[in-house]
């Protein structure tokens, strides 16, 4: 028997779940800065008026950044690894995320050294660059929990959103792979991603500020809308990385593994 590192196979799961986690993880902590898309690419915000809420825009949380790249390894793994590979990578990343913010909480009830909450300003810079600093970040202490402090609502609907998301991304994958066989992967992967992503953008406002905030339901539907927009446009754009993606490990595993692979997870 080959030891476990020499199997693509092995190798191959130990990648993409590496990267899956990795990128689930990191997208949660980052989730807490809103950006917006509009600036950021340089013109001016939209002001759209949906469901009477007037002059929305795309400010997002900046955990859409890395959450399209989710959702494309969730469907590069179903179909290699099927459904059992993807719910086991996804129960995986929401514990270690649930776990990752019990760490965080347990560190901004920790005491800070004395010297820390003001260790980022150094005193041999000049007294207008510490005045700069001062002004931005006057307590570092306070700003790191500040920063990683994200309501317990946000945390709890963002985990749902994920898990539910993920199970429906595995269901609708393989029902259009029974209707359109082996060929026709991006459509497999665009359709369930845009399912599944549908679902994730309403499910985490939902519970985090509907039910977690008591905002006005229409106001968390409207921003839902604005959210999925940017999250369809994404789905698309990343067909070719998807494409990529899929021919690359076809041929790192080569035609006859890559074939067994599919039919294992296409069976479980």
């Amino acid at each position: 028997m080959k030891p476990f590192i020499d199997n693509k196979a092995y190798r191959l799961f130990l990648m993409l779940g590496g990267f899956f986690i990795a990128n689930a993880v990191t997208a949660e902590f980052i989730g807490v800065k809103i950006f917006s898309l509009e600036r950021t690419l340089g013109f001016q915000p939209f002001h759209l008026k949906i469901l009477g809420n007037a002059d929305l825009s795309f400010n997002m949380s900046s955990g859409v950044l890395l959450w399209p790249f989710v959702f494309v390894m969730t469907d590069i793994i179903n179909e290699y690894f099927g459904r059992k590979g993807v719910k086991f990578l996804s129960y995986l990343a929401a514990a270690l995320i649930a776990y990752a913010f019990i760490m965080i909480y347990i560190t901004t009830k920790t005491t800070p050294a004395d010297f820390w909450p003001t260790s980022h300003i150094h005193t041999d810079w000049p007294m207008d660059k510490q005045d700069l600093i001062k002004s931005k970040v006057s307590d570092y202490s306070y700003a790191f929990n500040l920063v990683f402090g994200q309501g317990l609502w946000i945390i709890i609907g963002s985990l749902v959103a994920f898990l539910i998301g993920q199970i429906v991304d595995v269901a609708v994958f393989h029902k259009i792979k029974n209707i359109t066989g082996e060929d026709k992967f991006i459509y497999r992967s665009a359709g369930s991603s845009i399912v599944s992503q549908f679902i994730d953008s309403f499910v985490v406002l939902i519970i985090a500020f509907y039910i977690g905030s008591n905002w006005k339901l229409s106001t968390v539907l409207a921003i839902g809308v604005v959210n999925y927009t940017y999250k369809l446009a994404m789905v698309f754009i990343m067909i070719p990385v998807l494409a990529f993606v899929h021919r690359l490990i076809d041929k790192y595993l080569g035609h006859d593994l890559a074939k067994q692979l599919k039919d294992e997870a296409r069976q479980s």
